[in-house]
C-alpha cells in the first residue's frame, strides 16, 4: 500500500522510499521550493515564505492548511507558543492586515 499525503496543497505519496508528487511523480525533496501553493497558486515570497501569508510578525512558522485543511493550519510564534486549527486561521487573517 502507497502511503499518500499533501505538501503545500499537493497531492504526494510514498514510492520507492521518498516522497514524490503523484501528478509529476517528482521527488518533493527536489522541487518543493519550486512549485506554487496547491491552493492559491502563488509562488514562494524571494524570502521563502509561503505566497498567501508572507511575513507576518512576531511569528516564526505558519501554514495556513493549503485549501481548507484547517487541521494543517498553525501559527509558531517567536518564543515558541504556537496555535493551530481554525484559531491559526483567524490569528493569521488578523496578523495580514496589520502588516
Amino acid at each position: 500500500m502507497t502511503a499518500k499525503h499533501y505538501l503545500r496543497g499537493h497531492p504526494i505519496e510514498f514510492v520507492n522510499n521518498e516522497w514524490v508528487y503523484r501528478d509529476t511523480k517528482e521527488s518533493t525533496a527536489d522541487t518543493w521550493k519550486k512549485r506554487p501553493c496547491g491552493h492559491c497558486g502563488l509562488p514562494n515570497t524571494t524570502e521563502g515564505h509561503d505566497g498567501c501569508l508572507g511575513a507576518l510578525p512576531g511569528v516564526m512558522n505558519a501554514c495556513c492548511g493549503h485549501g481548507g485543511k484547517h487541521e494543517g493550519a498553525y501559527v509558531q510564534f517567536l518564543d515558541e507558543t504556537c496555535i493551530r486549527h481554525d484559531d491559526a486561521l483567524e490569528i493569521m487573517g488578523v496578523l495580514k492586515k496589520i502588516c
